[in-house]
């Protein structure tokens, strides 16, 4: 674990930055939900890439370069699970070479790398994040796939490019992060050219979720907490919203309801599995991760701050697997509209 999580550390962003960071993303969620969502809400933008600037070394560190969960059966890995589920993104996009497709929210473009590789599309990956961006960029060098994978920094609501210029669109967990999921249903639209077609992986909470229930709350507001997001929609409100927009429902379903043998999606922070990326992302991982930063920042080996930035997603990654448990929450409503023709 310290060497690789070192290696991560050293290309960290601002060292200075790290501390103020975490207190600023804490502020927003200081003084109760009405409160605290005003600051996330008048900065919006500003706050999602605060989150990020934290988040993003802990993520790799935990899960690797793609950023979402993923259906899983018995016998296979994580990471297995993750490719193969961009596979099936791709298959249902029907994406093939000659197609240009955008990555919405792509995050250090594990996603958009591998979806590359296997439909020959030229992809465009879209992040408000410079940092992930340029962590992005690099890894597609390394991959030898910069003729396949571009990126634009943009927010994802108002992307500097022409109507209809996407054969297609997708995204993996990234739309929660949007203010209002109509603006970025809206732009998806925008960008489509006639009959194509966007699939998307959406957080939501399910019809188990109690409102008037204080446990529920408690969980929903620690997955916003640990997740940087405003507010987490119910999946009727995300089919309404595409509808809303103008496109036609192909499918919607939730994912982590699967027929036969099966993983909980959120088995890896529960850590049963033997390997290492699990050990890295359970309970016990998480909290040894945690005590070895604290060391770290004793030591002035890491930025002050990194052990908040840790515990902050501690906080939500065990939400997530309570929310789970629960049956109250899926980071995978699986949803796939077209644009008519």
């Amino acid at each position: 674990m310290p060497t690789r999580l070192s290696q991560i550390l050293k290309r960290s962003f601002d060292p200075e930055a790290v501390k103020s960071s975490v207190e600023s993303h804490e502020r927003s969620f200081e003084f109760g939900r009405r409160n605290g969502r005003d600051r996330r809400v008048t900065d919006h933008w500003g706050f999602v890439e605060n989150y990020y600037d934290l988040a993003t070394d802990l993520y790799e560190y935990g899960w690797g370069e793609s950023f979402h969960f993923a259906p899983r059966v018995p016998s296979e890995s994580l990471r297995e699970s993750i490719a193969r589920h961009q596979h099936y993104f791709a298959l249902t996009l029907g994406l093939r070479p000659g197609m240009r497709v955008a990555d919405l929210g792509c995050g250090v473009g594990g996603p958009a790398r591998e979806i590359a590789r296997i439909s020959g599309s030229q992809i465009v990956g879209v992040n408000i994040s410079a940092y992930q961006i340029k962590r992005a960029v690099r890894y597609t060098e390394d991959a030898e796939l910069s003729h396949a994978v571009t990126y634009m920094e943009s927010d994802f609501t108002d992307i500097d490019q022409p109507d209809e210029s996407f054969d297609a669109l997708y995204a993996f967990d990234s739309t929660c992060h949007a203010p209002d999921r109509i603006d970025v249903f809206a732009e998806a639209f925008r960008l489509l050219k006639p009959g194509g077609c966007f699939a998307s992986h959406e957080w939501c909470v399910t019809d188990r979720f109690d409102p008037q229930d204080s446990h529920h709350q408690q969980i929903k507001n620690d997955i916003e907490l640990g997740g940087g997001l405003q507010d987490i929609p119910s999946t009727h409100e995300v089919d309404s919203a595409l509808q809303e927009v103008g496109f036609e429902s192909l499918e919607a379903r939730d994912l982590a309801e699967q027929n036969g043998p099966s993983i909980p999606w959120y088995e890896p922070l529960v850590g049963t599995g033997l390997s290492l990326v699990s050990l890295r992302s359970s309970r016990l991982g998480r909290s040894a991760t945690y005590h070895f930063l604290r060391l770290l920042e004793a030591l002035r080996v890491v930025p002050r701050g990194t052990p908040g930035a840790s515990r902050i997603l501690n906080i939500g990654a065990a939400a997530l697997a309570e929310s789970g448990r629960l049956q109250i929450f899926t980071p995978m409503h699986f949803v796939v509209v077209r644009k008519p023709a």
